[in-house]
């Protein structure tokens, strides 16, 4: 049974904030720290931090900007890090309500109302809550039938995702599914680290899987194969989980945050990634000099361009391989579907495209798709 994306969604938060504003805080908590660390920095007892640049930034990764679910608390030196409202249980939870907003417009466009689905999809890099399940919640919310899970692959959740609804259909256990992806990535980022604090942004991505015989929207892709791949890795971790109170673990210590070497994680996998998808392509009897887009995951516009150029063999034309980092900055599993739901005009009939992503794990996703 053959199945294909029939409708992608996007939720933006509204507050933004561009490399200069993020700078201008960081530098501010690093003065204040360095003052007051004086005594133990002249002794050489206390490492003097150094500030950041938006050049800096720029030059390191491609970022220009990022939309934040909270910009007031990430900006505050004292602070640095988002404000978020207590809920209570009886009210929506805000993952859910990204959610809902990403996933009526995928709904939207595949021509379909949550009543059709039968699998709900919540796969992100962080859940707000251990259970019950986001995407029951979300189930729930959008009236839909069948079941619901949340799942975790870090920046590779959507992707993954994709296969394992993709796979669902086949098997006969559904026949529409939701796959959405709420990150949050401001909650866990540490805005005191200068290597790190500028890199993710949040927002929320939905797309709508189905059976190719029930799809009926102007605007489909075909999902010809996946293929996934996992190593494990510690470059890319975070520490934060519900042993950490167990542990006296400091809530607020730097592992506790988002915490990568990213020099050994640019060497390990951009060849990972690079190798996986030219071997998926092959095992298709498809040639790279086929693709006509590339949706990568925006993790870093160096690896992107590295990446692409050893899949076509040549330097991608900026077409070919779009990128949304400038705007958006690392989404986490959102990241390539953004790609995806922004450049997706201009293509034709046929054309064969692929979305791939890749994070921590180290994980890859790979998902070869073609217009209909």
């Amino acid at each position: 049974m053959n199945t294909v994306i029939s409708g992608v969604g996007l939720y933006t938060p509204i507050d933004v904030i561009n490399n200069d504003e993020l700078v201008e805080s960081f530098n501010c908590f690093v003065a204040d720290y360095n003052t007051r660390n004086s005594a133990g920095i002249a002794i050489g007892e206390v490492t003097e931090l150094q500030p950041s640049s938006s050049a800096f930034i720029d030059k390191a990764s491609g970022i220009l900007s990022r939309h934040v679910m909270d910009k007031q608390g990430i900006l505050d030196p004292e602070r640095l890090k988002p404000f978020i409202a207590v809920r209570d249980n009886d009210s929506l939870s805000l993952q859910a309500e990204m959610a809902l907003q990403a996933a009526n417009q995928a709904l939207d466009e595949a021509g379909l109302t949550g009543a059709d689905l039968d699998c709900v999809i919540v796969a992100c890099s962080n859940l707000q809550r251990a259970y019950p399940a986001v995407a029951i919640e979300v189930q729930q919310a959008l009236g839909a039938g069948g079941f619901a899970f949340d799942m975790n692959v870090a920046c590779s959740s959507a992707t993954f995702a994709l296969q394992l609804a993709s796979n669902t259909i086949q098997a006969g256990n559904a026949t529409r599914v939701l796959v959405v992806n709420p990150e949050i990535c401001s909650a866990h980022l540490n805005y005191r680290d200068r290597d790190s604090h500028f890199i993710f942004g949040d927002a929320c991505t939905a797309m709508i899987v189905e059976a190719a015989e029930l799809a009926s929207s102007a605007n489909q892709f075909s999902i010809v194969g996946t293929r996934l791949k996992t190593a494990f890795s510690n470059n890319i971790r975070n520490n934060f989980g519900f042993l950490s109170k167990c542990e006296d673990r400091d809530p607020d210590s730097a592992d506790t945050y988002f915490v990568q070497q990213g020099r050994k994680v640019f060497k390990d996998v951009v060849p990972m990634v690079a190798e996986l998808l030219i071997d998926h392509l092959a095992s298709l009897n498809l040639s790279a000099s086929e693709l006509r887009r590339l949706w990568l995951h925006q993790a870093n516009i160096n690896m992107n361009s590295l990446i692409a150029r050893k899949v076509l063999g040549r330097d991608p034309e900026a077409h070919e391989a779009p990128t949304i980092l400038h705007e958006f900055g690392n989404t986490s599993s959102a990241a390539s579907i953004i790609a995806f739901q922004r450049f997706r005009d201009g293509l034709q009939t046929g054309d064969l495209c692929l979305l791939c992503s890749f994070g921590a794990g180290y994980s890859v996703g790979s998902v070869i798709l073609r217009k209909v």
